[in-house]
């Protein structure tokens, strides 16, 4: 089983705000619809249906080919196949993500690879994260 670093889990998680309901460790896969609550973390394959209105974590050695709708996804593997995103899509490098994007926040990370659409509505409802201080462009 794939061990699991504290500052791989989003900010929420690793606060204790919310634990991790599981685990899907390198070397496993699995075919079929995944439902969840709280924080779920994907690291092997995974092909079908993913859907929850929490937390999907993609490790950076995850293929997944599925439909996913969620409220956070955050994705350092492979995904291939739509996404939907209640909340905010975070695509943190070394992600490969071949399908739409349908959120109202995304984050791309400098050397991410993504080949789709994004339809991003709905900013006014989204909660507000600040990630970084921003840069005065003068």
């Amino acid at each position: 089983m794939a061990m699991l670093k504290r500052e791989d889990l989003p900010a929420t998680a690793a606060a204790g705000g919310s634990d991790l309901n599981a685990l899907l460790g390198r070397g496993s896969e699995f075919d079929g619809k995944l439902t969840f609550e709280g924080t779920v973390r994907i690291d092997g394959k995974f092909t079908g249906t993913i859907v929850s209105n929490d937390v999907l974590v993609v490790g950076e050695g995850a293929k997944i080919s599925a439909e996913i709708s969620c409220g956070t996804i955050i994705v350092h593997g492979e995904i291939n196949g739509n996404i939907k995103a209640k909340v905010t899509v975070e695509l943190h490098h070394p992600a490969k993500v071949r399908g739409n994007i349908e959120t109202p926040m995304l984050m791309i990370e400098k050397g991410v690879m993504f080949e789709g659409q994004t339809k991003m509505e709905g900013l006014e409802k989204a909660p507000v994260r600040p990630t970084a201080t921003p840069i005065p462009i003068k």
